[in-house]
């Protein structure tokens, strides 16, 4: 097998949802970095897959990002994997590539297994825009001031949750976002007790404090983008940023900036940055 970095997904539930090429790659690289060698030993067992693992998480030190390299540099193959899905996705491995990258080590990056695309496909809510923001923060005060700076984005909003967290969450994105803001949620994708359910975030609420069971496994919630309405608002401490740039640079550019941070609608910002230049 070629030396470099694989980047191999793994199932994030049904263990036959894993990839042929992603099992032989595992049975063909000389080591398997994994998240938790105990829970990867499972899957390996179940393909019987004897490949050598070791730990690879947040917490490693840099001596040990260093042996994975010189191996990959002497012309040896490394899998990354971690606990579930694909890896990066919210899970480390970020330093590894990076560092690898650097030294000119090949990356192969397998595709596979990914609950954020997997709940997003079977949510029934736009699929042209959307933004992954992984876990919020833990802290009801942070998880607030992220979700007010999220409240008027236009896309699909992903986030994974905790399912102790669940019930805080979706009661601060009830307060932030609006009772009538369309969300799903996600549980235990591909797994026996998979649920996908859409509503307001008022009723996703109140279905999950009257059912302890939907407050188990893992879970996504998707959010619905903006209403209209949000999307032709500017305050004038904006209005005022939208202006000056307008100074510097081409219209179309600082509406597609602008538009970037206040979730204002590009086209919206253009026509404000015209109707200025003609008056």
């Amino acid at each position: 097998m070629e030396r470099g970095l694989y980047i191999v997904p793994t199932p994030i539930g049904n263990l036959a949802d894993i990839t042929q090429r992603a099992v032989e790659t595992l049975m063909g690289v000389s080591l398997i970095a994994a998240e938790d060698t105990r829970h990867s030993r499972k899957l390996l067992a179940h393909y019987e897959i004897e490949t050598t693992l070791c730990a690879y998480h947040d917490h490693v030190s840099e001596q040990v990002t260093e042996q994975l390299l010189m191996r990959m540099v002497s012309g040896e193959a490394v899998a990354l994997i971690s606990d579930a899905g694909t890896p990066l996705v919210s899970d480390p491995g970020f330093r590894l590539v990076r560092a690898a990258q650097d030294k000119n080590i090949p990356i192969f990056p397998l595709p596979g297994p990914c609950a954020a695309i997997a709940a997003l496909s079977g949510a029934g809510l736009p699929t042209d825009r959307f933004f992954f923001e992984g876990f919020l923060p833990a802290k009801s005060q942070q998880r607030r001031k992220r979700l007010e700076s999220l409240q008027h984005q236009t896309g699909t909003l992903i986030f994974y949750e905790a399912p102790h967290r669940i019930l805080a969450t979706l009661a601060d994105a009830v307060e932030i976002m609006g009772p009538e803001r369309e969300a799903v949620l996600a549980r235990e994708l591909s797994k026996t007790f998979e649920t996908i359910k859409r509503d307001s975030l008022a009723a996703l609420l109140s279905w999950v404090e009257a059912d302890a069971n939907q407050q188990r496994g893992e879970q996504v919630l998707l959010i619905g983008s903006a209403p209209d309405q949000l999307g032709t608002e500017l305050s004038e401490r904006d209005r005022q940023l939208l202006f000056r740039l307008g100074d510097e640079l081409p219209p179309r550019k600082v509406a597609s900036i602008v538009a970037d941070v206040t979730g204002v609608k590009a086209r919206v910002l253009y026509e404000q940055l015209i109707n200025r230049e003609k008056k």
